[in-house]
């Protein structure tokens, strides 16, 4: 099998996830590590793994991943032999923006999806599965059927998954109706971030100043960029490369525009009603609110 990149999973109560809490749905804790995959190479023998966006080799690895896998990973690697057509997607543990999760939960591979194919199997069937073989993986905090937003929303205070007594809860949470299939037929997953999360971050990086201007671009930005996606894509260079060095500044304009346009174009269109957007423009005004947030890098 070849490297697969894990979908983008859309903000909750936008176009691509609409009625997605209709039918049977599954609230899981979001956690606020590295995405990950692992599956074997064709011969069904070789483990291989990738970040969110490539196939990683020893050499270039994503904050030692691929090394944890081989050296620690002989029940990922032993499910896998005996399942050779799966691929294990899931969460890479290691520090990004939040940091109260207990101290024996860091440097662990937790699975939040196993797909075979192209098909996302159902929660009940591959727990089963991973609990055969010992395997960590993101459990569900409740299934509801034909739920409401308000229902949804309750559920930010149930995720303590891994987090410290005392410390609050998480970062979100993660929705995913199995049958579901959106307006443009795809199966899509959803997602609530606590908003006092993204508050707490935005005081911590400083809220930009930004001269007053009433270009969509800019009403684009300043409403779906905020510091908890810029840290998230500066963590992830961090992790990738293995530390911080000012040539990765473009990478890094260019990670935090990608996620803007890849999580949040349907809900942009819908908010502006389809507007004529000038990418250029709006790759500027990003740019300007990174640096904002990250004055420290420049």
């Amino acid at each position: 099998m070849e490297f697969k990149r894990y979908q983008s999973i859309k903000k909750f109560e936008t176009m691509e996830v609409e009625n997605i809490e209709l039918g049977k749905v599954y609230v899981f804790p979001k956690i606020d590590g590295s995405n990950a995959s692992v599956w074997l190479d064709g011969d069904g023998i070789e483990l291989k793994a990738g970040s969110r966006n490539r196939e990683l080799t020893l050499d270039n690895d994503n904050a030692g991943f691929l090394h944890h896998m081989t050296v620690s990973g002989s029940d990922v690697y032993r499910y896998l032999r005996e399942h050779p057509t799966h691929r294990l997607f899931g969460e890479w543990l290691v520090p990004h923006t939040l940091k109260t999760y207990e101290s024996d939960a860091w440097r662990k591979f937790y699975v939040f999806d196993v797909m075979i194919d192209d098909e996302y199997i159902n929660y009940d069937t591959y727990k089963v599965w991973l609990d055969e073989y010992g395997i960590d993986y993101i459990p569900a905090i409740c299934s509801i059927t034909n739920s409401s937003s308000d229902r949804l929303f309750h559920q930010l205070g149930n995720n303590n998954f891994l987090i410290k007594d005392g410390e609050g809860v998480g970062e979100g949470i993660v929705i995913k109706n199995y049958d579901f299939i959106n307006q443009f037929g795809r199966n899509t997953f959803a997602k609530i971030v606590r908003a006092d999360f993204k508050a707490k971050h935005s005081k911590e990086m400083g809220h930009p100043e930004i001269d007053e201007c009433e270009t969509v671009e800019f009403k684009i930005v300043r409403k779906f960029i905020d510091s908890n996606m810029v840290e998230k894509e500066y963590a992830k260079i961090v992790n990738e490369k293995g530390g911080w060095d000012s040539k990765f500044i473009m990478e890094l304009f260019n990670r935090v525009f990608n996620a803007l346009i890849d999580d949040s174009i349907w809900e942009i269109l819908k908010e502006f009603k389809n507007p004529t957007i000038n990418f250029g423009a709006l790759k500027n005004f990003t740019i300007h609110e990174i640096k904002q947030y990250r004055k420290d890098l420049f």
